[in-house]
This record gives C-alpha cells, structure tokens and sequence, in this order.
C-alpha cells in the first residue's frame, strides 16, 4: 500500500529550493539553506519522498556524493533519468543536460532500467572565466 502524499512545510521548501536551483545540490547545501526549518535527518526523509514521488532525482558525482536535482518531465510512473549529468572540474557544480540523451545497445539477455553517466570537464561559466584577462 502506497503511502499518501503530505504537503508539510519542509516538503514545500526543500522542492523549492530543488526546483530554483540551476544546479544538483547536496543534502548539506539544501539543509543550509532551510533557514533551520528541519534536521538532517528530516531533509534525508523528505528528499527521499521527492525521489519516490517522482519530483527530484539522484545523482552521485564523480566523488560518490549524492546530489539532488528537479526533474524537468514527469517521472511519476518509472523513475528514470537517461540524460548525461555534467560535473564541472573547476566550481564543482553538477548540471543535468537534457537535450544529450545516451544510447546503448545490450544483449538481448540483458534489461536497462536506467542509466547515469556523468561527463566531466569545465562548465561553460568557468571557461569563460578562464578566458577572460584582467589587465591592470
């Protein structure tokens, strides 16, 4: 039996702060910015139920910390992100790029439920910013 969904106040902030971010963010960064409207454990517990719910995906970075992100589509009936997730070398930051959608041919004997590949490099903003000079 599916248990039903609850709108609580730290449900409403912590999707909000998921959906208005441009990046994946780490359960530390989105519990920081909750103002102390809930523990640690509280935010696992909701992030968890936004997974289930189908509101925010996982990502493990190239470290193996799991990060959060909005899902842009509706994901309510498998839970499945087959985009590449990018994980920028310099500021760190994790973006999911919707429009690179993965491709791969298995044997028959095998089912592919999901696939994650995260790319890694430099993100547009810190290649600008490599390429910009100062001059003094």
């Amino acid at each position: 039996m599916k248990k039903p969904q609850r709108n609580t106040q730290a449900k409403k902030t912590i999707l909000g702060i998921v959906n208005q971010s441009s990046t994946a963010l780490t359960h530390l960064e989105i519990q920081k910015q909750t103002d102390e409207l809930c523990d640690r454990v509280t935010v696992y517990r909701v992030l968890n139920r936004l997974v289930d719910e189908g509101l925010v995906h996982k990502i493990i970075d190239l470290n193996g910390v799991v990060n959060f992100a909005s899902c842009k589509t509706s994901c309510s009936h498998k839970h499945a992100h087959n985009h590449v997730h990018f994980s920028c070398n310099q500021c760190k930051e994790i973006t999911c790029v919707e429009n690179v959608v993965p491709e791969f041919s298995m044997p028959s004997e095998y089912q592919i439920d999901e696939i994650n590949i995260t790319v890694s490099g430099v993100c547009p903003k810190c290649k600008n910013l490599s390429n910009t000079h100062f001059e003094l």
